[in-house]
């Protein structure tokens, strides 16, 4: 049998996290690895190995090296984004690029916020989800962000 590629794979994958989704109402947790993968791809990045510190790709200008974290969130049709996952300020990154996913996992919209706008959002007094775990809202992230790809911004 021939290797099945990378986009077959997350074909399967996303399929049955839909599936589970469905039929459990919680999610089957892929999220993250889908969102790195269709970021990998439509932004040209090079995705570095698992559990590396702080960062999950590298992005190349020329000779200079930017490292990514990139978050994902998925949602049903009908729902709101929510929270941006945890984003470790105590790693060294460059910028957090968050994937938002709907449907059968399809990429809605590509966000981008460099270090220190993250930095001074998370360290913004009156919030413990924000304080102290990292966390903001997906409007917060947008605000201080950059659309950098959609279907409609290519």
């Amino acid at each position: 049998m021939p290797a099945r590629d990378l986009e077959e794979v997350l074909a399967d994958v996303t399929r049955v996290a839909v599936e589970y989704y469905d039929l459990t109402g919680k999610p089957l947790g892929v999220t993250g690895e889908v969102a790195e993968c269709r970021a990998s791809s439509l932004l040209n990045l090079e995705l570095v190995a698992a559990r590396s510190a702080g960062f999950d790709a590298i992005r190349r200008r020329g000779s200079a090296e930017e490292r990514i974290q990139i978050k994902g969130r998925y949602k049903k049709s009908n729902s709101k984004w929510g929270r941006v996952p945890r984003i470790d300020v105590t790693k060294e990154f460059d910028a957090v690029v968050l994937v938002l996913m709907s449907g059968r996992y399809e990429v809605r919209e590509i966000w981008e916020a460099p270090r220190d706008k993250v930095m001074d959002r998370l360290a913004r007094p009156g919030s413990k989800s924000r304080n102290e775990r990292g966390s903001m809202d997906v409007s917060q992230f947008k605000s201080i962000a950059q659309l950098i790809w959609s279907p409609r911004v290519r």
